[in-house]
């Protein structure tokens, strides 16, 4: 390896890292991707209860954001339509229609109490040097909740992508309760637009939902589309409508959105057409149904890991329950703190101990002064006294010791005490703890709020082909050789839906399955066209005669083609000396062959019924049925005899199984 070559691999390598860890993918932690953490931390920097222009909290968090003003607006746009941490006020867009935020310095947000309620503990928090070095910000917020489950997730980075789908808060909250009392649980997708969703392929999120538009098809002559499927617009629906209806797939005279904080596109159907007669084809042809494919991707551990939805809930089960004890932990520490303050305040005033350091002369005399007075208490302190507590009674002003209320303190240390046996009390029961804190941020977001949107169906999915219109005419230009719908001159062969395919077979007898042409040479000997779906070419059975060149030999073979690799040429005939003489498709027919006359040739015509022969596969050779010199052929189908009809069907009408 070159040294340039090592260099890129190395540069490359980095920029690979640097882009899925710090841009494009999020931390299981908190949910967030780099730009959203930061964000959210400057909110909390600028937190004093009031609005704030969401020019300035993107300047603010520029200090921490190296990549510009913009994907900063973009981020805390899309972070505040979540509507879990962020209010706004102004206009933030409409995930309905499509329509973009105002811009940034007509709009506001400032942060929920919910946010600090599951994100904000500084004390928890580890931080790094911002990308400037100025600032500190933190590489994870202690988030007591799966944020990446509940507002879900896209990002691409250099070799893979993330997309997590949205869940519903309440429910994913009723999932970590579940999870810490070892129960089972499910949980599914539910989207801010609501529309219906299919779960079974959901495999735990790692698999694939399909969602549908919610219709309403109560007036049969139009059709409303009340809810959109997930990650689409209104914008864009209307546009996939009117396709289909350019391209012939649906027929309808107007569309028109009506849509504001709900979903209100009206369909309006062209004549003879009727609401339940396009429900289908709307699902196949327009964004009123699609797929979505899921790939939870997240940083744990600095890893990208692939999680599912139970993986990623469990472990964030358990992380609540390590986050609430640190901060128990926490708090009970600075209670003790604080009771051991307010037990050094008592003794030091009550037992006068004040009074020894008036007469000493230096800072050390002071100190020493105040330490051995409280050597007669040390059994009623809770750890020895050291320096900081030293100082701090020394700062205590004349005007408090002289209105220094005992009765005031004893009720303080009570009260201390008292939230001491309460933390006591949680700390040996954290998963009941853990349990009253899920029900409190249930309630703090209120049921009725955060009710399921998306209504979970089972539905089937449409195949396009099956609802396909069959109103494409294909022509054949016999003149020209061009077979297709685009062809404008020559003979109808059928009628079809641009998903068909078709079997076209030739006069030197190979044959082939193409998909319904648009213009196609084909050839200036095309001796049938019909449809190449297996479940119609079984009925079919094809009838060829065929000559040895060589010695005249005439053949006879039935057979049916179904099976095929789309455009890859086949013969009917074997290889060699041999041509096709007819090709038929007539269940059976009666085949007279008149011999050249000869002398000593007797029998100078003979008859052969398709009936007589077997069907054998396609790839099989023919029975010989003459080995004399052939003068001409007649064919006629059985039907034609009984109905006394004597004339010999033309070959093209022979192909058409034209039996009339």
């Amino acid at each position: 390896m070159t040294q340039a070559h090592a260099i890129f691999k190395e540069n490359f390598l980095e920029y690979a890292s640097y882009v899925i860890k710090e841009r494009a993918i999020p931390d299981l932690v908190d949910g967030f991707k780099p730009v959203q953490r930061r964000i959210i931390h400057t909110l909390f920097e600028m937190d004093d209860g009031k609005f704030h222009k969401v020019a300035n909290v993107v300047g603010w968090a520029m200090r921490y954001h190296p990549h510009g003003d913009s994907s900063i607006y973009e981020a805390l746009v899309n972070l505040a339509n979540c509507d879990l941490f962020i209010e706004r006020q102004g206009n933030f867009g409409n995930i309905l229609t499509g329509d973009s935020a105002a811009a940034a310095r007509y709009i506001e947000c400032r942060l929920l109490p919910f946010a600090k309620k599951v994100l904000y503990n500084p004390e928890l928090t580890q931080f790094i040097e911002s990308y400037d070095g100025r600032n500190k910000e933190p590489v994870t917020f202690p988030a007591k909740i799966p944020v990446v489950l509940i507002q879900g997730v896209s990002g691409i980075a250099v070799g893979m992508s993330t997309y997590i789908l949205p869940h519903n808060p309440i429910e994913v909250l009723d999932a970590m309760a579940a999870s810490l009392r070892g129960e089972s649980y499910e949980l599914y997708p539910d989207f801010p637009g609501g529309g219906i969703v299919d779960v079974d392929d959901y495999n735990d999120g790692r698999g694939s939902v399909s969602v549908r538009a919610k219709l309403n098809t109560h007036d049969p002559k139009r059709i409303i589309i009340e809810e959109l499927p997930y990650g689409t617009t209104s914008e864009a629906m209307i546009k996939s409508v009117e396709d289909a209806t350019k391209k012939g797939k649906l027929k309808i005279s107007s569309i028109t959105d009506y849509t504001a904080e709900k979903v209100n596109i009206e369909i309006n159907l062209a004549r003879n057409t009727y609401s339940q007669e396009i429900v289908d084809a709307l699902y196949a042809y327009t964004s009123c149904e699609t797929k979505l494919s899921i790939n939870p991707l997240v940083i744990r551990d600095n890893v990208p890991t692939i999680m599912g939805v139970h993986e990623i809930l469990d472990y964030h089960a358990v992380h609540l329950v390590e986050v609430l004890k640190a901060e128990l932990e926490l708090e009970k520490g600075h209670l003790l703190d604080k009771l051991h303050a307010r037990t050094l305040e008592r003794i030091f005033i009550e037992e006068r101990i004040y009074k020894r350091i008036e007469q000493k002369k230096s800072a050390q005399d002071v100190n020493k002064a105040v330490v051995t007075g409280f050597k007669p208490f040390e059994d009623q302190l809770l750890r020895p006294i050291e320096a900081d507590d030293v100082e701090r009674l020394l700062k205590i002003p004349i005007r408090r010791i002289s209105l220094f209320d005992i009765e005031k303190n004893h009720e303080e240390i009570e009260l201390i005490n008292e939230q001491l046996a309460e933390i006591e009390k949680k700390l040996k029961d954290l998963t009941g703890y853990a349990l009253s804190y899920l029900d409190e941020l249930k309630t703090i977001l209120g049921k009725e709020d955060h009710k399921r949107k998306s209504t979970i169906k089972k539905f089937e999915l449409v195949d396009v082909k099956e609802v396909a219109e069959r109103n494409l005419s294909v022509r054949y230009d016999a003149a020209n050789g061009y077979l297709g719908y685009g062809v404008k001159q020559g003979n109808v062969m059928l009628e079809v839906s641009s998903f068909d395919r078709v079997l076209i077979i030739r006069k030197d007898g190979t044959y082939q399955v193409i998909d319904a042409p648009d213009k196609e040479f084909v050839g200036k000997g095309l001796l049938y066209c019909g449809y190449a779906d297996k479940s119609e070419l079984s009925k079919i059975t094809f009838t060829v005669i065929y000559q040895d060149t060589t010695y005249k030999y005439l053949f006879l073979k039935r057979c049916q083609v179904l099976s095929f690799q789309l455009k890859k040429l086949y013969s009917l005939i074997p290889e060699g000396d041999f041509k096709l003489v007819k090709l038929s498709t007539f269940e059976n027919a009666e085949l007279t062959v008149t011999y050249k006359k000869k002398p000593g040739l007797r029998i100078l015509e003979e008859k052969f019924y398709f009936s007589d022969y077997l069907v054998k596969n396609v790839k099989a050779n023919g029975v010989r049925v003459a080995v004399k010199e052939v003068a001409s052929l007649r064919l006629r189908s059985v039907k034609e005899i009984v109905h006394g009809d004597q004339n010999e069907p033309s070959l093209f009408d022979d192909m058409e199984n034209n039996e009339e």
